[in-house]
Formats: structure tokens, C-alpha cells, sequence
């Protein structure tokens, strides 16, 4: 509940308050206007000595560890007085010393420094943080407006906490193909993913816990995030399937774009190379997200329609401006000039609708003619890979009525992530589906998935097209300049009330890559040149 519900109940209670005469019935008359009427209730936002002592007051409570004294202070003091007092108790946190910077506005950044001490162990805590100081809704008082990253910015969900004790698992030292250590300080975005690598396979890597402070996640299956190692444990070497030069490029790639996340893939084998985020909430969009993937997906449609004789590259795929399937019309991306004439390559590499929408009804093709594709050839949506962490298969429901025609060209009930999009590319370029993998299944001994893959007239045709859409179609000035063996598809996927979502995917020898870019447009603005880069990287 909201701060602020004294107030409301102060008129429920003035009977009994009046009874007792003396010192109550002083303090509620005090707290009344002269005429007897209620205070007005302040509005508006916070002013600057109001975000001053609201702030200060609960900086002081909280450095004297009187965690339901400072939770008083926030708009929400049970969530609040469970967590600082876990800060204590739980974490082990003393001797806190709260430094504020200036206020910007109703936000107060502050620097945190501490001790964690657990047993004849003690290490320093610094680390910073900010607030907001809010007015509450129903009683007007300037109030810390309360989240968890207020006591700690590693805490991103209601139920995360701070705990110190030996480690749920022990530490490990993953290395990459090449026997060269993967840290977060120099792989940034691997972070969440080591700890989860940590988590998982920490016992058979051969080490034993040491005592840290950690916070526990409550969100998913998110493992714990190590903040400070007290005393060190043994570490177990673990090894994983990344290259550190590519990773290295995806992630200088991602953070040029917002909301941005990018899968390289060994096609020849399925190993993982490379995968990074830029995400404000720190999730793994690139193994995990499930969002429709625009135009990259009319590569398993042109399998479909390869595979069941509807077309093939040279044969007819006419490109009008508009297209309609059963009462909803479809139409091209602007810009794009309607060809009758077109051929099913000229449709693909230059990222034709309507040409894909009229293909889509033609005999002997069903409502789950598209499912089947890409559930038997390129081994998607079967809920069945075992990458080693958490990840997405991909999804293409069996869809009647427009559904059937939008998720021809990614959209609809269709949904992948950038991995999903990468074995797709890799499935094309070799013919043969091989599940991504990140960590060795012969360490955990997993079963890989597998599919039939392609029939090799379907993968020539598939990789010639997207060699033409790289060197004369929709990804021709991104892949500009890269040598070698090269093939690409863009995609853009409409989102209402946004700017499309950016995608791209290609392949460049024996990598084939794929990112998406939330709201970034076209496949070319956004994707398209984090794609490139990782490419150029390992290619």
C-alpha cells in the first residue's frame, strides 16, 4: 500500500482520541487548521528542501541500520523495512556511511560505503546508487520513491535480496575456444550469462565455494550475482564454445543501438561464437526474446515454398503494391516499386510482401505447411534445445485466417530471438541443422536436437538468394566490403505505437550472425551494422 493512508483514517479515530483528553487529543487538534478543518494536502512535485530532508532522513535511518525507521520514510515501507533489514541481518552490512551528491531535480545520486563481515572475514563495500523523492498520493509528504536498486543498483526485481554465506556453487574460470579467460570486467555483457554458467555447471567444474555476498535473485531462474568474495573458494575451469575476438566485436557492436542483441554461430558445427546485450534490464534478449522477426523469417518461407513446389528462385513471384489474404491487405515497405514480372529471388532480395503473400495460399499448402518447415528442416519450435543456459526455441503455431499470411513474413503469431535467427542463417548456408550450443554437451552429457535439415536443392537456392540480397538487394551497403562468402537478409517488424524492430541476419564463411534492435527501424539502420562488424570480426 501507498504512503499516505495516516491521514485518511486520522477522522475514523477522533472519537476515541477525543476520550482520552490530555497529550492525544493536543496533538490531533495541533494537527488541524484553526477553524478546525484538515491541512490542505500538498501537491505537485517535491520542492528542493522538501527532496533534502525526505532524503536525508532516510540516509540517516538507514546508516543506524533502523530499517523500519528509514522504510517509514519511502512509499511502500513493508517491501522496504523486509530488504534494509535483510541489509543487516542477512548481508551482514555494517558500518554504512551514505554520501549524497546534488539533487538533480527530485533525484539524489548517493555513494554507499560499508563493510561485509562474515565470521574473522571482512571486506569493504563501496559501491553508488540513486533515488527519487516523490510526493505520496493521499498524504501529500515527500517520500523516497522506493525500489529495490535503491539499496543496491545489482537488485532489479520486488523479492531480490542481499545474502552473505558460503556460495550456492563454486566459482569458475570460463574460458573461451581458444583457452583464453572470459571475465565480466572485459565481456561486460557476458556477466548475467557467466553466473548462470557458474551456477549450473560450478559443481562439475571441480571448485569449492568460497563465502561472498551475493544478490538473490527472485525473477525466473536467474542465478546469484556475486558482489563481494570474502574468502575465495577454488575455482573450476569451464569451457564454452565463444570466441573472445568475436565476442569482443559484439559487444562494441551493441552498444552503438539502444535495446540491441546479437548471436554468431559456427554453422559448420552450431557452436555459439558470440552473444551479447545492450538492455536496460540486463535480460538475455539474444538466447531468450520472443519477438517477431520481420522479413529474416521469409527465409524458412521460401524453404516452405521450395520444398513444396509452389516456387523456386527463378520461377514467378509477382510483387504488386497491395496483396489481401482472406479480407486483411498487406502491403510492401515504402519506397519499394511493384514488379509483376519478379522472380521469387528478386521478391527475397529485395524484401517483398506482397510476393510472399500470394504464394502463401497456393496448393498443396496448409495453415500448418509453414509449422512443419520449420519444425522438421530447421529444427524450430519443438521446445528441445539444450544449449546449456536458458534459452528460446522459436515459435510457429499452425495460424488460420490473416495470421497464416503475416507469419509468411514474420509477423503475426510467429516469434523468435537472435539466436533462433542465426541457426536459421547457419541451417541455410550448410543444409544441415545443428543445434547452438554454448557449453560442450559432453560436459553434462545433453542430448543435442536434432532436425532433418534441408534438401540440398532448397540450401543452394536459399544461400544463393541471400548471397544476391548481400551483393545487390536490401543488405548490399552494409555487407559492402567484406570479403569472403557472403549472404544476408533484412527484416523490420511493425510494433504498434513504435518504430519497427531492427533485423538482420547473414553469413560471411563459416559464421553466420543475427541481431535485432528494438525500435530501430530497418534491417539496414540498426541490425544490420551489428551484424556486420561481428561478421567482419569472424568471418
Amino acid at each position: 500500500m501507498g504512503k499516505g493512508v495516516k491521514a485518511a483514517v486520522v477522522g475514523g479515530v477522533f472519537a476515541a482520541m477525543v476520550g482520552g483528553a490530555g497529550y492525544g487529543a493536543y496533538n490531533l487538534v495541533s494537527a488541524l487548521n484553526g477553524d478546525g478543518s484538515t491541512p490542505e494536502v500538498k501537491t505537485g512535485p517535491p520542492s528542493a528542501e522538501e527532496v533534502a530532508e525526505a532524503s536525508g532522513k532516510f540516509f540517516s535511518a538507514w546508516e543506524k541500520g533502523r530499517a523500519a525507521q528509514a522504510a517509514a520514510y519511502t512509499n511502500f515501507e513493508a517491501p522496504a523495512e523486509k530488504l534494509l533489514t535483510a541489509y543487516g541481518e542477512e548481508a551482514h552490512i555494517t558500518g554504512v556511511k551514505i554520501t549524497p551528491g546534488a539533487a538533480k531535480g527530485t533525484t539524489v545520486p548517493f555513494s554507499v560505503r560499508a563493510r561485509v563481515s562474515y565470521g574473522k572475514a571482512s571486506k569493504p563495500l563501496v559501491y553508488k546508487s540513486e533515488l527519487k523523492v516523490v510526493r505520496g498520493e493521499t498524504s501529500g509528504q515527500a517520500l523516497v520513491d522506493w525500489d529495490p536498486s535503491v539499496v543496491h543498483p545489482a537488485l532489479k526485481n520486488d523479492g531480490d535480496t542481499l545474502v552473505t554465506g558460503e556460495s550456492a556453487s563454486p566459482p569458475i574460470v570460463a574460458v573461451d575456444r581458444d583457452d583464453r579467460v572470459l571475465t565480466k570486467e572485459k565481456y561486460p555483457s557476458l556477466g548475467p550469462i557467466l553466473d548462470t554458467l557458474r551456477e549450473r555447471y560450478g559443481d562439475r567444474a571441480g571448485g569449492t565455494p568460497g563465502i561472498e555476498l551475493v544478490v538473490r535473485h527472485t525473477a525466473g531462474d536467474a542465478a546469484d550475482t556475486s558482489l563481494v568474495t570474502l574468502t575465495e573458494g577454488k575455482a573450476g575451469r569451464l569451457p564454452t564454445t565463444l570466441s573472445g575476438a568475436v565476442q569482443a566485436a559484439a559487444e562494441k557492436a551493441v552498444q552503438s543501438y539502444d535495446e540491441s542483441s546479437v548471436v554468431a554461430v559456427k554453422p559448420s558445427t552450431g557452436e555459439v561464437l558470440a552473444v551479447a546485450n545492450n538492455r536496460a534490464d540486463g535480460w538475455n534478449a539474444a538466447f531468450e526474446g520472443r519477438v517477431a522477426p520481420g522479413s529474416t523469417m521469409k527465409i524458412v518461407t521460401a524453404a516452405m515454398l521450395i520444398d513444396n513446389g509452389v516456387a523456386s528462385m527463378n520461377g514467378p513471384a509477382p510483387c504488386p503494391d497491395t496483396a489481401t489474404w482472406q479480407s486483411q491487405t498487406f502491403k510492401n515497405l515504402p519506397g519499394l516499386p511493384a514488379n509483376e514480372s519478379a522472380t521469387l529471388a528478386d521478391t527475397f532480395m529485395r524484401s517483398c510482401n506482397t510476393g510472399f503473400i500470394k504464394l502463401v495460399d497456393e496448393e498443396p499448402l496448409t495453415d500448418a505447411s509453414l509449422t512443419a518447415e520449420a519444425q522438421e528442416r530447421f529444427g524450430l519450435g519443438r521446445d528441445d534445445w539444450k544449449t546449456g543456459i536458458t534459452s528460446f526455441d522459436g515459435s510457429v503455431p499452425p495460424s488460420a485466417g490473416p495470421d497464416r499470411a503475416a507469419n509468411a513474413i514474420g509477423q503475426g503469431q510467429v516469434q523468435m530471438s537472435p539466436l533462433n535467427m542465426a541457426s536459421v542463417t547457419a541451417t541455410a548456408k550448410t543444409g544441415a541443422f545443428r543445434q547452438p550450443y554454448l557449453v560442450p554437451p559432453g560436459l553434462d552429457d545433453r542430448d543435442l536436437a536434432t532436425a532433418k535439415g534441408l534438401q540440398p536443392n532448397t540450401s543452394y537456392q536459399l544461400t544463393q538468394m541471400m548471397r544476391l540480397t548481400a551483393t545487390q538487394g536490401t543488405a548490399r551497403d552494409v555487407m559492402a566490403g567484406l570479403g569472403g562468402d557472403i549472404g544476408a537478409k533484412t527484416g523490420s517488424a511493425e510494433v504498434d505505437g513504435q518504430a519497427a524492430n531492427s533485423w538482420f541476419t547473414g553469413f560471411r564463411n563459416d559464421v553466420a550472425a543475427a541481431a535485432m534492435s528494438e525500435a530501430g527501424g530497418r534491417g539496414s539502420e540498426a541490425a544490420g551494422p551489428i551484424v556486420r562488424a561481428v561478421l567482419a570480426a569472424g568471418g
